[in-house]
């Protein structure tokens, strides 16, 4: 039976040389015309854009990096790699674009009781801005 013709993963020659095996006893070919050594049928595959994308989709997420390995099917160290390398690329100093001044609306209430005895009175304020109609923060 004939053996299909190997070509090149880099040039797609088919002047094909074998070049010894590797240290996990596949045999390893060499391309004649560029050089490039390679195996017939790696084990190692490149990870898509598409995989990529879903990594920094999760990473958005704050699932953990062993869960976002399993689920993908990556190694955690690849992954941790590829984390490392994507955080240098964000930019360290943000540029926060300042919100518009509108004009302030405080709500302010007060409230006095009387602690251990009739001598000792005690007065909290309490001062709520509001941003919108429906939310307010404590000042």
């Amino acid at each position: 039976m004939l053996k299909p013709l190997l070509q090149c993963t880099t040039c797609g020659s088919n002047d094909i040389n074998k070049n010894g095996i590797t240290r996990h006893g596949n045999q390893n070919y060499k391309c004649r015309d560029c050089g490039r050594q390679f195996v017939e049928n790696p084990k190692w595959r490149r990870l898509s854009d598409h995989t990529k994308a879903t990594v920094e989709r999760m990473l958005l997420e704050k699932i953990p990096l062993a869960g976002i390995a399993r689920s993908l099917q990556v190694s955690e160290s690849w992954l941790q790699r590829y984390v490392n390398a994507y955080y240098e690329n964000v930019p360290q100093q943000v540029q926060v674009q300042p919100k518009p001044r509108q004009q302030l609306t405080v709500q302010m209430d007060e409230l006095w009781s009387f602690v251990d005895d009739k001598g000792n009175e005690q007065w909290v304020w309490l001062a709520l801005y509001q941003f919108f109609k429906s939310k307010r923060q404590m000042l």
